[in-house]
């Protein structure tokens, strides 16, 4: 019997504590608050161990394929195959300014900073001279801002006439095949243009840039091909373009050669006469000449300037009236249009 009361006594304490706590509204909320917070603890230790892996993952990756570049003799600056008939140079740049001194030394400080320029090359086109201050500032800054003891050459290449002609006049005594053509209100980081560089020692005979632009086939009128101009929304709508403008663009010296004297003289006046459309010149040129498209470089653009030609008036209508005057000059459209872009993989983590 009293193995039994005791019994029976327990059942009570315990169902009596399961009421008192099934009673007690803190006491419940309390349990499963700490329920609620655990799991959270739970989820986050899980997500941070995600992400852990994923860093760690990436890091492994990346010093493999530092590891196999170095054991292979290769520079891990480039993901891109260099042409054997293209020496392993650096790149001028080539810096087209008109009256904007202000922008010119911003432009030059920046690329005399970049690792793959060995010359400076400033298209001056002004009826007087580059006063021996501006000289001597943006030679002091060259020479302060080169990198590892790179001797980098400041050249004004001057100009009697005022044409945008000048900024493609062949240059004598280069010390390297590359050419990089920038305007001088425009800068991109030098990762981006050493990229760049890269991309265009993979395909030395195309051009490569920053700012796409594509011809459209004008559809209203089916008895004549005619095309209109696309700027950037186009471009950026569609991804597709088929010229890279020559204000932030890698090309071959030889195309300086050319543009000056193989390319019709009737081309080079009409850019002159109506100050526009030398960029598209050099874009059906090299089109020509290749029957390939250009490639577009991602790259982040930063413009010091709003001065420019683009800003003028009907600036897409006189662009597209080039297109069709340089194709019935050529007997043809050469423009080639593509999809392709190149992204530096090494600093992006979508694909």
């Amino acid at each position: 019997m009293r193995s039994g009361n005791h019994t029976l006594l327990t059942s009570s304490r315990r169902a009596t504590q399961k009421l008192r706590l099934l009673a007690s509204p803190t006491a419940a909320s309390g349990s499963i608050k700490a329920s609620t917070a655990a799991k959270m603890k739970a989820l986050i230790s899980v997500c941070i161990g995600i992400t852990i892996f994923l860093i760690a993952a990436r890091a492994a990756s990346a010093l493999a394929a530092l590891a196999f570049h170095r054991l292979h003799h290769r520079p891990t600056a480039s993901f891109f195959p260099a042409s054997p008939s293209i020496p392993r140079k650096g790149y001028t740049v080539l810096i087209n300014t008109w009256k904007r001194n202000d922008l010119l030394q911003k432009s030059v400080i920046h690329h005399s900073k970049c690792a793959g320029v060995n010359s400076i090359h400033i298209v001056w086109s002004e009826p007087n001279r580059p006063s021996d201050l501006l000289y001597e500032v943006l030679r002091e800054a060259v020479h302060s801002n080169s990198i590892r003891g790179n001797n980098i050459e400041l050249i004004f290449d001057l100009n009697q006439e005022d044409s945008l002609n000048n900024r493609f006049k062949e240059v004598k005594d280069l010390k390297s095949d590359a050419i990089f053509s920038v305007d001088d209100d425009v800068i991109f980081p030098c990762k981006s243009v050493d990229f760049a560089f890269s991309v265009w020692k993979s395909a030395p005979e195309t051009m490569v840039g920053f700012v796409p632009r594509m011809h459209w086939l004008d559809n209203s009128n089916s008895s004549l091909d005619r095309y209109f101009y696309g700027g950037w929304w186009s471009v950026w709508w569609t991804g597709t373009y088929s010229m890279v403008l020559s204000k932030a663009a890698f090309f071959h010296k030889k195309y300086l050669h050319l543009y000056s004297t193989n390319m019709s003289q009737s081309i080079r006046n009409y850019a002159t006469k109506n100050r526009n459309c030398e960029d598209i010149a050099m874009a059906f040129l090299i089109a020509n000449e290749t029957g390939a498209p250009p490639i577009w470089v991602k790259g982040r653009i930063f413009e010091m300037g709003s001065r420019g030609i683009s800003s003028l008036g009907n600036h897409e209508e006189r662009r597209t009236q080039c297109l069709n005057d340089f194709t019935a000059i050529y007997g043809r459209m050469p423009l080639v249009a593509t999809n392709v872009k190149a992204i530096d993989s090494r600093s992006s983590w979508l694909w």
